[in-house]
């Protein structure tokens, strides 16, 4: 049977361009927190990704699904030790579990959206990255301590939102 409407939920409209968007630089990238696992009761999140050329997270396995479909540009996605570039239009899904990563390698950027499901993935990238301006603003100048200081962290919080690095 399928429950009766919960009204305490409302509806949800996600816009990257909105004021209240939070960006979050990360890995180089400029991920936009576009639904979180809180407006969703953890069932999923949603960020739109900007990924410069070179961008792109390193190798990581996970135990929940994620889904990408690839806005503007062209991405390569390593699954299983297999590439796989895929450009405007595209879309791809990591089954849980499974080591991957992607890398721009195109030589211009690109743009893509990530769900997760559940939830916990922006939880996380909110937990690591930094927060900036817009999509538009740069990346924080980091001396080479505070690097390594957010290297240490995103490790050290992976086994809590179900992540490791390879």
């Amino acid at each position: 049977m399928i429950p009766d409407d919960d009204p305490s939920r409302s509806l949800t409209v996600a816009d990257p361009d909105d004021p209240g968007t939070t960006y979050i630089s990360l890995v180089g990238n400029t991920y936009a927190m576009l639904v979180t696992g809180e407006q969703t009761n953890g069932r999923y999140c949603l960020i739109d990704m900007r990924v410069p050329d070179g961008g792109g997270p390193p190798p990581h396995r996970h135990d929940f699904e994620e889904m990408f479909t690839i806005l503007e540009g062209e991405i390569e996605f390593t699954f299983r030790s297999e590439k796989h570039t895929l450009g405007a239009g595209s879309t791809i899904i990591i089954p849980a579990d499974a080591p991957h990563n992607f890398r721009n390698a195109s030589g211009a950027s690109a743009r893509m959206l990530c769900m997760c499901t559940p939830a916990g993935q922006d939880e996380y990238f909110l937990r690591i990255g930094d927060v900036v301006a817009g999509k538009d603003a740069p990346p924080p100048q980091m001396s080479e301590d505070e690097l390594a200081e957010r290297r240490r962290r995103a490790a050290e919080l992976a086994s809590t939102y179900r992540s490791e690095f390879l």
